[in-house]
């Protein structure tokens, strides 16, 4: 059998929810039918170590968003290594576009994990120019599909939604034992720290959890990526008086262990794509608490599975983690349950036959 060799296209391996997808997929893609291949064109990052060692490696260290020389040394290893496919994750788009021109013309797919679409809308016209020669287009979740359809002019049967998807691997190994907090008590929040997370309204919700259960510590885990939104972060905890129970952890490369020592999961967000760290929560069997955007609605079982709050509502918020500090009967219950959800619908078997049907759809269209 002729393997199909797919590159995965990023533009760095920071810890972040396109980059985990794209290196997810890299490295669990059959290898009876495909030759795996991952290109960063900025720069590595903490992801870089996960990257499976049968997965080829480009990586172009481009400083500019139009680089002549980065785009030649992308173009001849799409044709040394007879790449069939580009597969590119976010705004990686543009430079797998440029690719695409050059022989041997490999198909371009788009998968788009923009989470901030509820927030602000991105320029059109500027993705509609870079689409025009797309085999497809994967989103995270349904709105984005949509947004595709109607915004892009993507005809419907070339766009996609593929849900992300955590290994049973996540669940096992030790706990961290040194983590901030007492047992019965941390709450987790896996986020970057940009305003579409909405920390804020987690914050405000936590000046209230605390008077009612002062055994509740937030660890917030995430690279702190805008400055600015840092500095209100900071200034919320300062001026709530949360500094005994809020750790700035930063970005963690082991994020796995930091959950299972950890009691409930946790996300505020304002706008969501289909967040990773809400399946991490899952495998990990921690009861979570999640806004009610994106896709994560559908994740917990439309509240089967996990509480679902409304967004910027520290209030409800606040309510429903008290609910689960107070119960740890309440807590295994729901943990159980979204283990389970996560284990059987968002496992890498069912997404990975979706992706290879969608391969197979642009290779025999072509």
């Amino acid at each position: 059998m002729v393997r199909v060799g797919v590159m995965h296209i990023t533009d760095t391996l920071d810890a972040g929810g396109a980059e985990r997808v794209a290196v997810d997929l890299v490295n669990v893609l059959p290898r009876e039918h495909y030759r795996a291949h991952l290109c960063t064109t900025r720069r590595d990052g903490l992801l870089a170590d996960l990257v499976a060692e049968n997965v080829g490696r480009l990586r172009l260290e481009r400083e500019r968003r139009f680089d002549v020389r980065a785009l030649g040394r992308m173009t001849d290893y799409i044709q040394r290594n007879q790449i069939q496919i580009l597969h590119a994750h976010g705004p990686s788009l543009f430079i797998a576009a440029m690719a695409a021109f050059f022989p041997p013309h490999p198909a371009l797919i788009w998968h788009n994990h923009y989470g901030r679409y509820a927030l602000e809308d991105r320029p059109a016209w500027l993705y509609r120019l870079a689409t025009r020669r797309v085999s497809g287009v994967i989103a995270v979740n349904r709105p984005l599909v949509e947004w595709s359809q109607r915004q892009l002019r993507v005809p419907a049967e070339r766009t996609w939604y593929v849900p992300n998807f955590v290994s049973e691997a996540e669940r096992n190994g030790e706990p961290l034992s040194d983590l901030p907090g007492k047992a019965g008590g941390r709450i987790v929040c896996v986020a970057n720290l940009n305003s579409e997370k909405d920390h804020l309204t987690l914050l405000r919700a936590m000046a209230l959890v605390i008077r009612q259960a002062p055994v509740a510590h937030l660890l917030l885990v995430g690279a702190a990526n805008e400055p600015a939104y840092l500095d209100l972060v900071r200034k919320e905890i300062s001026r709530q008086d949360l500094g005994q129970h809020i750790s700035l952890l930063g970005q963690q490369q082991d994020v796995s262990a930091i959950l299972r020592a950890c009691d409930i999961g946790v996300l505020s967000s304002a706008s969501e794509g289909l967040p990773m760290a809400l399946l991490e929560y899952g495998m990990a069997g921690l009861p979570t608490v999640a806004t009610r955007v994106g896709q994560c609605a559908e994740v917990l079982d439309d509240g089967r599975a996990g509480i679902l709050i409304p967004p910027a509502a520290p209030d409800k918020l606040a309510e429903a983690l008290v609910s689960l500090l107070r119960s740890p009967e309440r807590r295994t219950i729901l943990g159980n349950r979204f283990y389970r959800r996560v284990r059987e619908v968002y496992s890498p078997g069912p997404v990975i036959q979706q992706i290879s049907r969608v391969y197979d759809t642009v290779i025999n269209s072509r």
